[in-house]
């Protein structure tokens, strides 16, 4: 398998595993969805690691498998390969990307559909299509956009530049810098701790944001107030309020 899934204690990690550079051809972009797809049906994964080992996150997609590639082969394809990128997105769970090394093109682009990216001291980040007479295809100019703001998008996609940890940190392509040797450590540790938050709180505040990104203040605010109207029928509104009340902030024990 190209991609591989494990879960422990709550936390699912969807592990690249092509060696040497973890290029996202066609198997590993369906791979990714059915795992995508799998994490969201699992009432025992409550949040998700995204994780290249520990070399590298992903280099970009294969190359020479899209160089023999026609415009309507790709037609057909880039369909399936935004599909693929979007289950990752849309997982109703909180998920992290652990970046080593490379993340580059596709690379970047899987772990802009993260909540939360916390990338390794030797990383190095860009979007490089503009190099190969393309642009991103699979998510980036929409998502890096949205996540950096527009002209800081532009400046990596027309330049097709690589940027190192400490410059994605300023201009908030990653959330956190860690040692090499520490970054899926932290990264579970992160996923591990939400993991034993409320489920259904999680998952409205995540599709709230994301969802009210989309879309202007007015229809933002409806869908903040139906989900949290919403939570008051869950058994976990009842546990955490409870705990507030009779032990103080911060000690509930969701189930």
């Amino acid at each position: 398998m190209t991609v591989n899934f494990e879960v422990a204690d709550g936390v699912g990690t969807i592990r690249l595993d092509r060696p040497p550079m973890n290029a996202l051809d066609i198997a590993t972009q369906d791979r990714l969805r059915e795992l995508a797809e799998e994490a969201t049906r699992r009432d025992d994964v409550r949040a998700v690691v995204i994780w290249g080992g520990e070399k590298v996150f992903a280099a970009g997609a294969d190359i020479k498998e899209m160089q023999v590639m026609d415009h309507a082969a790709m037609v057909v394809r880039s369909k399936a390969l935004q599909d693929a990128f979007t289950a990752v997105a849309r997982i109703p769970k909180p998920v992290v990307a652990a970046i080593t090394g490379y993340a580059l093109g596709g690379g970047c682009e899987l772990a802009l559909c993260a909540d939360f990216r916390i990338a390794a001291d030797n990383a190095k980040l860009g979007q490089p299509e503009i190099l190969l007479g393309l642009i991103p295809g699979a998510g980036g100019t929409q998502r890096l956009a949205r996540l950096v703001g527009p002209s800081k998008a532009k400046d990596l996609i027309f330049t097709g530049r690589q940027v190192k940890a400490d410059e994605a940190l300023t201009l908030g392509l990653v959330d956190r810098v860690a040692p090499a040797a520490e970054v899926y450590e932290q990264a579970h540790a992160w996923a591990a701790r939400l993991a034993a938050g409320p489920a259904l709180a999680l998952r409205a505040a995540k599709e709230s944001v994301d969802a009210g990104l989309e879309t202007d203040i007015d229809t933002g605010l409806t869908i903040e107030r139906n989900w949290f109207a919403g939570l008051f029928a869950t058994e976990d509104r009842e546990t955490g309020m409870r705990s507030f009340v009779e032990e103080g902030p911060g000690k509930a024990k969701f189930r």
